[in-house]
């Protein structure tokens, strides 16, 4: 067996950080042998959530234990009490900073309504519990409270598979906002009338954001205050296993958007004060703070920190059977300024006294942690800043995320929409900025996520087509504006896919080209929902161009999967920076791609590996809202080493060898 190299061995750029990139290593060795002294797995040593919290004993008695080493006394009050501190319900003291109450012939019901009423020296206030698993939000008043949670009939798994994903093609999806009625829609909703078109889209993996309780749903699931309960404004736990249970018996994995690099200020919902100390959870001072976003930032070097967020990976993983993981705001982890205003082009960034060495050693454990309970799962990295060895394995020096998210390509897409001409638009430089990614990493590309439509920015398709969207997108219209979006959108996805480094990422709706932008009810748009939902209607109306552009998606990501193109690297076969054309090949598929916005090229060639090719793709088909202006059944065949082609402007082919 050959010898995992280290990220320095195979970068010469890290050569000179090898000794920070060691120190890292062994940092996380030691925090991981503290968890585990005596050697044994991370994930039997991790089981917070089976501690803290609220329970049911075998005997059918409940017990509740907290932490909150600054408290002189806790109560439990509810529905059960009258909302009153009484002897009854008030905890003992069981060292360490923890807190117990056993109910012992206590009664407690299912969808009993509960907090903690903590007091501290000088204070004293209603709290939820840390782990709690199930709050619920008053609709009159808006208040949240713990929920007792004691089905009668526990949710039986029918379709428990191990779903391997070693090149996901990602449906990124947002429950509430999943449905074309203006309103918060729900699990079994989106189980209902969402999870179909994703199968037949073809993608293998949906991506669910905003799972986490948050308060405030306008924050699109940012802004976590309690980080083991499922948000109940799109359901039960039950409805929501009911959900993963249906994608996995359509062969489509689940990862969870999970939010570990801030929590929520709030302190009558989140962790704020919690036991009137500022930092219990959260960096003392400053650093305890997040500038830009309002929110609170944890001590990752605190261990009860570590073990709560180990036991959240734990605990979602266990409980709902996910396949996997996005860590969202990696980057506002690992670095003491959040990465705020940083360009980070020096390496020495990566390893200086800038970066929270704590919140990396973390983000380490819960790599591994996963890894233990579902050796199958993913984990994603949302990372701006270009961490050398943030998704490079352990073993090899790295943090371990197995992808990472290929950030910059959504940014270079809307640069060059916005501030080039098509005219100026330089093949070369696509195809550079398509590629540039680490060898040793695997990414995930897309040429747009949600970042991109919220509110203040557009979907791909707005800019390219603006208030064009409302009135010339019935497929008898001519409007030369919409004929260039339609034509660039495809064009965009497929250099997107065709290069994606390992795998493919696509945000809900965005296929068949959604218009406007998101934007979730607040006061500022009168708590509107027009903008926070999915309009497939349009996609499924004939009369319109959408659904062309859903067919492209679908058989792009078709083709993606037929013939496995994301198992081997993209090369470069030409980039005509004067006729604007980008040709690469996959595997044993030739890419040709022209961005020409009028000219068409009647016997354009380049050198290509000998062979008879045959078209698979065409993003001029009349099905794709194109123009037909290629053969349906045309065979290639390469003469003196070049290939030939048919280039219309605008038009993007693919072409298989055949052996």
């Amino acid at each position: 067996m050959s010898k995992i190299k280290k990220i320095y061995q195979t970068d010469p750029w890290l050569e000179p950080y090898k000794d920070a990139i060691e120190a890292r290593h062994e940092r996380i060795l030691a925090a991981r042998d503290k968890i585990v002294p005596s050697g044994g797995s991370l994930s039997s040593g991790i089981n917070n959530h089976l501690y803290y919290g609220l329970h049911k004993e075998a005997d059918g008695s409940w017990v509740i234990r907290e932490w909150a080493p600054n408290a002189s006394r806790i109560y439990l009050v509810g529905d059960f009490n009258n909302w009153k501190r009484t002897s009854a319900y008030e905890f003992k003291v069981a060292g360490e900073g923890n807190w117990e109450l056993r109910l012992d012939g206590l009664f407690l019901s299912h969808g009993d309504l509960y907090k903690l009423f903590v007091e501290w020296p000088g204070g004293g206030g209603e709290r939820i519990p840390a782990y709690c698993r199930r709050l619920v939000q008053d609709p009159q008043t808006k208040v949240f409270c713990a929920q007792v949670w004691d089905p009668a009939e526990p949710y039986e798994w029918k379709h428990d598979k191990v779903l391997r994903r070693p090149h996901p093609l990602i449906y990124e999806c947002h429950i509430g906002m999943s449905s074309e009625e203006p309103k918060v829609s729900t699990f079994s909703e989106f189980r209902r009338d969402v999870l179909p078109r994703v199968k037949d889209l073809g993608y293998d993996t949906i991506q669910i954001m905003a799972l986490q309780e948050h308060p405030y749903y306008g924050s699109f699931g940012y802004q976590v205050s309690n980080f083991f309960a499922l948000s109940s404004r799109f359901g039960t736990p039950e409805e929501f296993k009911a959900l993963v249970d249906a994608a996995h018996g359509m062969g489509i994995a689940v990862v969870m958007d999970i939010v570990h690099s801030h929590s929520v200020d709030n302190e009558a919902e989140g962790l704020g004060l919690f036991d009137g100390r500022d930092d219990l959870y959260f960096y003392q001072g400053p650093q305890g703070h997040h500038p830009a976003w309002g929110s609170r930032c944890f001590d990752y070097g605190k261990d009860e920190v570590v073990r709560f967020l180990l036991s959240n990976c734990k605990f979602w993983l266990e409980e709902y059977h996910l396949d996997g993981f996005r860590f969202d705001g990696v980057t506002s982890m690992i670095y003491w300024d959040h990465g705020l205003g940083k360009d980070f082009g020096d390496y020495k960034l990566y390893f200086d006294s800038g970066v929270d060495e704590n919140a990396v050693t973390y983000l380490a454990l819960a790599n591994m942690l996963i890894r233990e309970i579902k050796p199958s799962a993913i984990t994603i990295a949302e990372d701006v800043s270009g961490m050398a060895g943030l998704a490079a394995p352990f073993a090899a020096g790295g943090v371990g995320f197995d992808f990472r998210m290929a950030m910059g390509i959504a940014d270079h897409w809307i640069k060059w929409i916005k501030e080039r001409t098509d005219e100026q638009w330089s093949p070369g430089e696509i195809w550079y900025e398509l590629t540039n990614k680490r060898s040793d990493e695997k990414t995930i590309s897309y040429a747009e996520c949600h970042d991109q439509a919220l509110v203040g920015d557009k979907t791909i398709i707005f800019r390219l087509i603006d208030k064009e969207m409302y009135f010339s997108m019935e497929k008898g219209s001519k409007n030369l504006l919409v004929d260039r979006g339609i034509a660039l959108h495809k064009l965009i996805r497929l250099a997107t896919l065709g290069t994606a480094g390992n795998g493919y990422l696509n945000f809900m709706g965005n296929e068949f080209g959604h218009p406007e932008w998101i934007d979730f009810p607040r006061e500022g748009n009168g708590w509107s929902f027009d903008h926070a939902r999915r309009l497939w209607s349009l996609s499924d109306n004939d009369s319109l161009r959408y659904g062309c552009l859903r067919e492209f998606d679908k058989a792009m990501i078709g083709l993606a999967r037929k013939y496995g193109i994301l198992s081997s690297k993209p090369e470069l076969l030409r980039a005509d920076e004067e006729k604007k054309i980008l040709i690469f090949k996959r595997k044993n598929l030739i890419f040709a791609v022209s961005f020409n916005p009028v000219e068409s090229f009647a016997d354009y060639g380049f050198e290509a590996p000998g062979g008879k090719y045959v078209k698979v793709l065409d993003s001029d088909e009349e099905r794709f809202d194109g123009f037909s202006r290629l053969a349906a059944d045309s065979i290639h065949f390469t003469i003196d080493g070049l290939l030939r082609l048919y280039l219309p402007s605008r038009c993007a082919l693919v072409l298989r060898k055949e052996d």
